[in-house]
């Protein structure tokens, strides 16, 4: 009895929504889209960076040259999702992942989707973004 219990349960708790572990690369990718197209703070988003990106976002100084000039994609009232990530089970042993967000919002008053894509590397213990790869010609 005890063990159909244990089992329900590892059951049950596997089933629901997917939640984004805090400091995981999905988490820091929202989180450093997210400190440009929202909250619009150019310094919060160099945390999430290596230092030559970092250098490249302060050179722009505002949320909006860095949407046009560096990511290539100007939007309001943006949401963000997670579309791919090329991780596995073995997360905990891998050092270099790709995550490709997707963007929904407007783009000159008109809606639009569209996507970019990260590399993340593991330091220590942390994700840093260390490229925004180009867009993929559809």
């Amino acid at each position: 009895m005890k063990w159909i219990v244990i089992i329900l349960t590892l059951i049950v708790s596997g089933c629901g929504p997917q939640q984004v572990e805090k400091g995981s690369p999905e988490d820091i990718s929202i989180k450093f889209f997210s400190s440009i197209y929202i909250e619009r703070d150019i310094k919060k988003s160099t945390q999430f960076v290596t230092s030559d990106i970092k250098q490249l976002l302060n050179h722009y100084h505002i949320a909006s040259a860095v949407q046009r000039n560096v990511i290539g994609l100007s939007m309001t009232d943006v949401e963000f999702e997670i579309e791919d990530i090329d991780i596995d089970f073995f997360r905990r042993l891998t050092k270099d992942v790709t995550v490709r967000v997707k963007f929904r919002g407007l783009k000159g008053g008109s809606p639009w989707v569209d996507d970019r894509t990260l590399r993340l590397k593991r330091r220590d213990d942390s994700w840093v973004i260390v490229e925004l790869l180009p867009e993929r010609i559809r």
